[in-house]
């Protein structure tokens, strides 16, 4: 195999740019995935044992909840993005009529092809988000049931609500033992970032596949991204392990 060098220096800053692409879209779709993982997850235990309630949390939260997880988690992610930049972006984001943004604001989205204001940057974020929320939501699921429920009876008796009961006694210690799996699906979430080069956001597979279509070389571009790709998820490990090593000290 003959490498060009040449080839990687010269699209080197093509491919840093790509890499801090990745990174934005990547650590946004985490951050909000989380809060989002985090609401779901505490839908899907919602329940009351008697009265209206009960039915009413089944109807509104559980059963949202549910659907939505098992829709994201069953379905491929490129198939996601796509229906998230072709069908329902144009429906929440319209010159016309947006249902959340509409006029000049929607039509200088809709034209931006770069930055964090751009329509494909806004559908990457918005597709990763929502799957990785649905992932989320069940490592939080997991991770409160895995704390003794005596403790939620305990704090319960004590006069919390079940809202300061999450946030101050279960959450906080059910966090620590999420940190693992939290950091596998950021990680994950990181390699999975390249399918957004489908929409034309310029991360770090489209910056290859754009070096491979002038070039037509496959080795260069594709090995650097590769490499790229590996010391970013080295250091996300290395993040996590320390994370684990502050947090975890308590559990």
């Amino acid at each position: 195999m003959n490498v060009r060098w040449d080839i990687i220096v010269e699209y080197m800053p093509m491919y840093l740019d790509g890499a801090k692409m990745t990174l934005q879209v990547t650590v946004i779709a985490v951050l909000l995935g989380t809060l989002l993982g985090l609401f779901a997850g505490i839908g899907r235990l919602a329940e009351a044992k008697h009265g209206l309630t009960k039915y009413l949390l089944m109807i509104f939260v559980r059963w949202p909840a549910v659907l939505y997880i098992t829709f994201f988690r069953g379905t491929p992610l490129f198939v996601q993005i796509l229906i998230v930049h072709f069908g329902l972006m144009p429906i929440l984001i319209h010159p016309a009529d947006g249902l959340l943004i509409s006029g000049d604001l929607a039509r200088q989205i809709k034209l931006s092809e770069e930055g964090i204001f751009s329509g494909v940057f806004i559908s990457g974020v918005v597709a990763l988000t929502l799957n990785s929320g649905a992932y989320i939501a069940e490592i939080f699921r997991a991770g409160i049931q895995s704390i003794d429920r005596g403790q939620t009876e305990a704090a319960r008796s004590l006069g919390l609500t079940y809202g300061q009961t999450m946030r101050y006694v279960i959450v906080p210690q059910a966090f620590r033992r999420m940190l693992p799996p939290l950091g596998n699906e950021a990680i994950m979430l990181l390699k999975d970032s390249s399918l957004v080069s489908a929409i034309g956001l310029a991360e770090l597979a489209y910056m290859a596949r754009s070096a491979f279509g002038t070039t037509t070389r496959v080795w260069e571009p594709y090995l650097t991204i590769s490499l790229m790709y590996l010391v970013m998820t080295l250091g996300l490990s290395i993040l996590v392990e320390w994370l684990e090593r502050r947090y975890g000290k308590g559990d």
